[in-house]
């Protein structure tokens, strides 16, 4: 045995002590070696999972994978350091166009949770699906993740990994860690994370939204200061508007142009695309409507007019209710946009209906269930009324609002002619015709009325007759 292995051991001995003399290990299930792949951000909760799942829990090796669905940079630079000074072996996956596309057909069914557009929840069943991936690819036997058992993600993370035959390992939650814990556990073994001091917000950041929670705005009547924001700029500080055209095809964004603005926050926001050479290749890129280019564009332009801020108690899948703010910009323009579209182009009926399917869409997609035999279901019935979904959509970004204010198809359910105040017919029905409907719009109910007014009219009567008697 080397030097390095003693001190290896002792360490792992010592860790394992204190989490034993320190945490009630009743739910903890040890293994007798094999390997674990960790869902790993490099951030204190995952950093304290690695000696756990070695020293607690048995595993020989735990293999981290931090999968790119849109996050910034520095968080992926905190993650390979930390594997590296943790000997950890560490895969980064990038996701971004699986994740993009998920928001695009989102887009399809207006996809919102008690009012703000799902983001988090999208991006999670995408994340847990690379990592079983790649826990396949490397022999694991075991995947794991630090999510608390207090919050949603545990559930999106394992409704798809129990889909899999590898167990399923959560330490944060089988352990009822603490921050205080955390910290005082990664100062006992030495472990590469600053204190656990992470910032006053805990922030979730990816290409569609970024979510922010926590210490003070934990409190629901914190007005909170204007720093948590890093997406939007606050609503007024860019005064010329902008007009923006966004194409659609089967319901699904094709591309986006600038109608009108300011020069300098269009400049602004094509930089924002990351995989773009150069300014061409960005403009490009939004033009024919490449996903990730589109979704950093429209958050870099609408973000600068403010759009897209949410601020709201939300009512979690485990019944707990949370103060939640979001910042969201494509995601606000581009619903906005298909909306008004569909409004164009749909029946009445299939207004109605699809309200329905897109609210069921929606909630399984906050549960992390966008594969679930119901959300096929679903997504056969978008699929079908996307059809006529193709056309433009005239948005104004201004003021912290984005605002559709023009919207074209030839699909358009929709004649000028019959509507218009300057004609006197409706495609050659006479006005006069709509007197036989009128007389019978309502009519049910005014029988129903008056069969209520007879009754009571017959009450009093009776109660009359029966004072003279007495």
């Amino acid at each position: 045995m080397t030097h390095d292995d003693t001190t290896h051991d002792d360490t792992a001995a010592t860790g394992a002590q204190y989490a034993e003399d320190n945490l009630d290990t009743t739910h903890v299930e040890k293994v007798d070696g094999g390997t674990v792949a960790l869902a790993f951000s490099g951030g204190l909760d995952t950093t304290v999972c690695v000696p756990l799942l070695e020293d607690l829990y048995g595993y020989d090796e735990v293999v981290g994978v931090t999968v790119d669905v849109g996050q910034p940079h520095a968080e992926f630079v905190e993650a390979e350091e930390t594997a590296e000074a943790l000997d950890l072996e560490h895969y980064v996956v990038d996701a971004k166009a699986e994740f993009a596309d998920l928001c695009f057909e989102s887009v399809t069914a207006n996809a919102t949770y008690q009012g703000y557009p799902l983001g988090t929840a999208l991006a999670r069943p995408v994340i847990a699906e690379a990592i079983a991936e790649v826990a396949q690819d490397v022999g694991a036997d075991a995947v794991a993740h630090g999510c608390t058992g207090k919050g949603n993600d545990q559930l999106r993370f394992e409704a798809v990994w129990r889909d899999t035959d590898m167990a399923v390992i959560a330490p944060v939650r089988e352990l009822g860690l603490t921050r205080e814990f955390e910290q005082a556990y990664a100062a006992e073994l030495d472990l590469p994370v600053e204190g656990g001091n992470e910032g006053d917000w805990s922030i979730d950041t990816n290409l569609w939204s970024r979510s922010v929670e926590g210490k003070d705005l934990e409190d629901p009547a914190y007005v909170p200061p204007e720093d948590i924001y890093d997406w939007t700029t606050e609503p007024g500080k860019v005064t010329a508007p902008t007009l923006v055209q966004i194409g659609f095809a089967n319901g699904l964004p094709t591309g986006v142009s600038v109608l009108e603005g300011p020069e300098s926050v269009q400049e602004t926001a094509a930089d924002a695309v990351t995989a773009a050479a150069d300014a061409d290749e960005a403009k490009s890129a939004i033009a024919t409507g490449e996903p990730v280019a589109v979704i950093e564009y429209l958050n870099a332009l609408a973000g600068a007019y403010g759009v897209g801020r949410t601020d709201m108690m939300e009512d979690r899948m485990l019944g707990l209710k949370v103060r939640e703010n979001y910042e969201h910009p494509a995601a606000t323009v581009l619903h906005a946009a298909h909306e008004s579209l569909e409004g164009l182009v749909l029946t009445k009926d299939e207004r109605d209906f699809k309200a329905t399917v897109d609210d069921e869409w929606g909630q399984k997609a906050y549960e992390g269930l966008v594969h679930s035999p119901l959300s096929q279901a679903l997504g056969g019935f978008l699929d079908v009324v996307s059809e006529k979904t193709e056309g433009t959509v005239t948005v104004k970004l201004a003021a912290g609002q984005a605002r559709a204010v023009g919207r074209d198809s030839e699909h358009a359910v929709y004649s000028e002619s019959a509507a218009s105040f300057d004609t006197s017919t409706v495609d050659g029905i006479e006005q006069a015709d709509a007197t036989g409907v009128a007389k019978y719009h309502g009519f049910q109910d005014r029988l129903a009325n008056s069969a209520g007014s007879a009754t009571e009219s017959e009450e009093s009567t009776e109660e009359t007759t029966l004072t003279a008697d007495d």
